[in-house]
């Protein structure tokens, strides 16, 4: 019977990521004397960031490590980033503002903000993060600590996702859940295998002398999924890298319009999957079977009173719950599964529409093929 099937299914689902999640180390509490004397340098690059330059030199501010670095880029914004730069970073110490060179043909704005900044770093490690990005006072110490533990040349992590419109609590959490329910963690962070690869850009801390093995950012010059390819690059000189559950001490709020969650799900979706037309497939079969289906099946349970088609949808609510409560996610978003499971698949498909097309995919006033 295909309800049977389906109650199996997702329960083996549950019982994976609840095993997953144990292979992703969160950031633990600094070892006690850590050293300071390596230097780590925060690199920052901005494009029409105002409203959020004055929050994220509050937090980089508060930071307790003493031994820091910083450079801003200002990636030709329209707004007032630079003067609110000059202006609110004058009490950190050793930092740098740059303004960003044209970007030359064939590189993404972002990949290129990013290796300028990797051109000025003068720190034992590199941390690129994105304006939108609050760190806790000791994120630092945490983040050396994990690295030296797992001896790791790259460290990244899906932040804590705070959301304020109605798509971005249908979009933005689902990517702590492509994670924990796709990518085999254990693969991801034990191994050196390219294909089981995983990170987030608005978190990336290399030590400097892998960033440089790698080639820096010049290596992945025209991808739309920088973090993921750049990562994969550190595997592949044989360095490891580590997938960490960052939520306790990194938050991003990445869009604050639904017309910017749209776009940027858009820009990624489609190139993140390699442009894949199967996968495509794949996930939508998968998706619609797993966490659209159950709830009509539930409704059908509940007017027939038959308590059998109602558990896919408790365990799919278990599943996405169980991802919640790990990454710290907004309350009782877990019971929208099925509408996010579907804004997801909309996405996915005017991503691949937009790729197939040729229309490109457009990014801060910018378009990119």
């Amino acid at each position: 019977m295909i309800i049977v099937a389906l109650i199996i299914l997702l329960s083996l689902l549950v019982i994976w990521t609840w095993i997953n999640r144990l292979f992703m180390p969160r950031l633990p509490q600094p070892i006690r004397n850590l050293p300071h004397d390596k230097e780590v340098t925060i690199l920052v690059p901005l494009r029409n960031e105002e409203r959020n330059v004055v929050d994220l030199l509050t937090s980089l501010q508060a930071l307790t490590y003493k031994n820091l670095s910083f450079v801003f880029l200002d990636d030709h914004s329209k707004d007032k980033t630079y003067s609110l730069l000059k202006h609110h970073s004058k009490k950190l110490k050793q930092v740098e503002i740059i303004c960003g060179k044209p970007l030359p043909k064939g590189w993404v704005g972002k990949v290129h903000a990013c290796h300028q900044l990797g051109q000025r770093a003068t720190g034992d490690y590199f941390l690129f993060i994105d304006a939108d990005i609050r760190l806790e006072p000791n994120t630092i110490e945490q983040a050396l600590t994990l690295m030296n533990t797992e001896q790791v040349g790259l460290l990244s992590g899906f932040p804590r996702f705070p959301t304020t419109t109605w798509l971005s609590q249908l979009l933005v959490p689902m990517q702590h859940v492509v994670v924990l329910l796709h990518l085999p963690l254990f693969k991801a962070n034990r191994t050196i295998e390219p294909a089981f690869t995983a990170a987030h850009g608005a978190f990336m801390l290399f030590t400097k002398e892998t960033y440089e093995q790698v080639g820096g950012h010049k290596t992945v010059k025209s991808s739309l999924v920088e973090d993921v390819h750049i990562t994969r690059a550190v595997k592949q000189i044989g360095k490891k890298a580590c997938l960490a559950n960052v939520t306790d001490s990194v938050t991003c709020q990445m869009y604050e319009t639904n017309r910017e969650v749209w776009k940027g799900f858009s820009k990624n979706i489609f190139p993140g999957l390699g442009r894949s037309i199967p996968l495509v497939v794949f996930l939508t079969i998968f998706y619609l079977a797993v966490f659209v289906a159950p709830l009509p099946l539930a409704m059908y349970g509940l007017v027939k009173g038959s308590i059998l088609f109602i558990i896919p949808l408790l365990l799919t609510w278990l599943v996405r719950l169980i991802i919640d409560v790990f990454t710290r996610q907004d309350r009782f978003l877990w019971l929208l599964m099925p509408f996010a499971a579907l804004a997801l698949l909309a996405t996915m498909y005017y991503s691949m529409y937009l790729g197939l097309k040729g229309k490109g995919f457009e990014w801060k006033g910018r378009r990119y093929t």
